[in-house]
């Protein structure tokens, strides 16, 4: 049975839902499968309720990180299945070159998503969480319970990398 937005006693309202939704993109879960990303947040949420655990003193952080497990979850799942991320940078060589002199944006986005998909997932985890679900560091890793420290160098070495991709792929 499918719980619907905005049903009685849905603990997910749209907000939240628009969050889960964009948490897990960003973590790389194909369109399709984000009504069952949005579904497993929602039942994680009232199973929370039915056992009694007290009150989330910030849902959007608690949904922001549960949505990023699952997308870290869905990953370790598709390990085998090409990535989403090099199906997208599929383009050949002269094709790139094309793309970039009529709109680099496109080019720049496709980049992006390659460089998040080749992140371990720990890091990519943390740059969802922090420049996409916009959490505070501190948020970061109370959510995720580690040390301050811990995500902020899981930051540097996944924006590094990333940086390293855009020149590797002439986009920056």
């Amino acid at each position: 049975m499918l719980l619907r937005r905005g049903g009685a006693g849905d603990p997910l309202d749209a907000a939240l839902e628009d969050r889960v939704r964009a948490v897990l993109t960003l973590g790389g879960v194909p369109y399709a499968d984000l009504p069952d990303g949005v579904q497993q947040v929602r039942l994680r949420l009232l199973e929370r309720a039915r056992r009694g655990q007290e009150e989330l003193r910030d849902a959007s952080a608690w949904v922001a990180v549960v949505a990023s497990n699952l997308a870290m979850d869905w990953h370790r799942a598709r390990r085998r299945q090409e990535r989403l991320g090099e199906r997208l940078a599929a383009l050949r060589p002269e094709e790139r070159a094309e793309y970039r002199a009529a709109d680099e944006s496109p080019l720049l986005s496709l980049a992006v998503a390659r460089g998040l998909d080749e992140l371990p997932d720990a890091q990519r985890q943390v740059v969802v969480l922090r420049f996409y679900a916009d959490l505070a560091v501190r948020d970061i890793a109370r959510e995720l319970d580690i040390p301050e420290g811990t995500v902020k160098s899981r930051l540097h070495a996944a924006v590094r990398a990333l940086r390293e991709r855009l020149h590797e792929d002439e986009v920056v």
